[in-house]
């Protein structure tokens, strides 16, 4: 009888643990995303300083046509999604060694839950 009651507190740790991320808000990531505008489209599909970020979600590094990745950004090979892009953004040196984009780490990890809702809507 004793198990059975340990069931809901673990149920509960897990819940409490899945909600230590922030949940994002698109509305304030388009706010955030002028950080990056200055050096990538969001959905023309153009190359400026960086790659288009057209399609972003569910593309893998160093994929996009028409753009000059490192070699570090193509080898690696990462599919882009929530997770990946929050810890590159969080630390893009750290992530993928060698690669070129010469934008400091994002340190709020509010501001990053907010970008990546905001291309996850966006970015398509």
């Amino acid at each position: 009888m004793k198990r059975l009651a340990l069931i809901p507190l673990v149920a509960l740790a897990f819940a409490g643990a899945a909600s230590a991320e922030p949940a994002g808000d698109p509305a304030r990531g388009k706010t955030v995303f002028a950080r990056c505008a200055a050096c990538h489209d969001l959905n023309t599909g153009a190359t400026r300083l960086g790659p288009s970020l057209k399609g972003v979600v569910g593309r893998t590094s160093g994929t996009m046509s028409g753009f000059n990745y490192s070699a570090a950004m193509k080898d690696r090979a990462v599919v882009w999604n929530a997770a990946t892009l929050d810890a590159y953004l969080a630390a893009p040196a750290k992530y993928i060694p060698g690669n070129r984009m010469a934008f400091p780490p994002m340190a709020n990890s509010q501001d990053r839950a907010d970008l990546i809702a905001f291309l996850g809507q966006s970015a398509r």
